[in-house]
């Protein structure tokens, strides 16, 4: 980190717990990416078929315990 940015980073420090939070909020949303329509069907429709996949018996939901081991395990 260059000195310039850890000056504002100690400057952003010091600013009360809502103003780092907007401020926060700002820098991440200077960061986003335009809106993609087609990307945000996709993923509805990707819901809808899980959901689909869900109630007809297809698949089986698993705890979150047990996902975080498989994560863990590497399956």
């Amino acid at each position: 980190m260059n000195a310039a940015i850890q000056e504002l980073l100690d400057t952003a420090l010091r600013l009360p717990d809502k103003d780092r939070a907007d401020l926060a909020a700002s820098l991440i949303e200077s960061l986003d990416q335009p809106f993609d329509p087609d990307a945000q069907t996709a993923w509805a429709e990707e819901v809808r078929r899980r959901l689909a996949d869900l109630d007809n018996g297809s698949v089986e939901a698993i705890s979150w315990d047990e996902a975080r081991q498989a994560i863990a395990g590497g399956c």
